[in-house]
């Protein structure tokens, strides 16, 4: 495999994330709010921890090779590096039910078994009351950060509503769209100076898999993969080849995903 020359800044850049934090960072146990008694978050809120991330999955189908928690895993495990690398910052518990195409007629993911899907004003009211359940505990920025780029326009209305709520009260939803578009934009763009530029595609493709292998390998079949022939969108992917996906590029992918956050978030923070 042809490796370019910014390969070896991204794994500085991955390498980083599991390096020793700041004095203001968090370690892995301290960062999930579901692991917390109530008396803890309220301790953390008086200390200062004010920011709250909102992962977003999704359950869904891709291709015969990934799990259908792709989303879930990913965004849970990425958000807890974001939370450590703030500081005084908690992660929600994973919102996995999410739009992903309509019951009947059948359609998008819905095709396929292994999809759960909710209607676009059920998933963007319930974002709503996850921010108002937050807001009014204490939190002040209250983070969503979205895997799955078929909600992001509900993501950024939920989050325009909660800030017309909150006018006037010392609390912000952000919603952190560099999250998502790293891997579109920036990622996609990295990989195709590797060389899988045709290897790129919407869903399932080689930078879904890289991303998957870098974060849980036990979420996808390897060994059928590699055996596998030319994929199709009969069999739920989407453009693109998976076939030469790494844990390797993946990790790339990720603290492209992670620094893209965080840097948004602190940009907003000390607004």
């Amino acid at each position: 495999m042809k490796i370019h020359k910014h390969f070896i800044a991204g794994v500085l850049c991955v390498s980083a994330l599991f390096s020793p934090f700041s004095a203001n960072a968090q370690q892995a146990g301290q960062v999930l709010f579901e692991q917390q008694t109530w008396t803890e978050i309220q301790s953390a809120l008086k200390a200062g921890t004010t920011t709250i991330l909102v992962p977003i999955g999704g359950t869904e189908q891709s291709g015969p090779y990934l799990a259908v928690g792709k989303h879930n895993v990913r965004v849970m495990v990425l958000s807890q590096q974001i939370a450590q690398k703030l500081g005084q910052t908690m992660v929600a518990p994973v919102v996995a039910y999410v739009p992903e195409g309509t019951t009947s007629p059948r359609s998008s993911h819905m095709r396929f078994p292994g999809t759960i899907t909710v209607p676009p004003d059920v998933f963007e009211k319930t974002l709503v009351s996850i921010g108002e359940s937050f807001q009014v505990q204490g939190f002040r920025n209250i983070v969503f950060l979205g895997d799955h780029g078929g909600y992001q326009k509900y993501m950024e209305k939920a989050a325009t509503v909660l800030n017309h709520e909150w006018q006037g009260k010392n609390a912000k939803a952000l919603y952190i769209k560099d999250y998502y578009t790293a891997i579109t934009n920036q990622y996609a763009k990295w990989l195709t100076q590797q060389g899988h530029g045709n290897e790129v595609g919407m869903h399932a493709d080689i930078s879904d898999t890289s991303l998957l292998l870098a974060v849980d390998p036990s979420m996808v079949r390897e060994s059928a993969l590699r055996a596998s022939g030319t994929p199709s969108a009969a069999e739920g992917m989407y453009g693109g080849d998976p076939r030469h996906a790494s844990a390797e590029l993946g990790r790339v992918g990720v603290a492209m995903q992670v620094n893209a956050a965080v840097k948004a978030i602190e940009e907003e923070r000390v607004k």
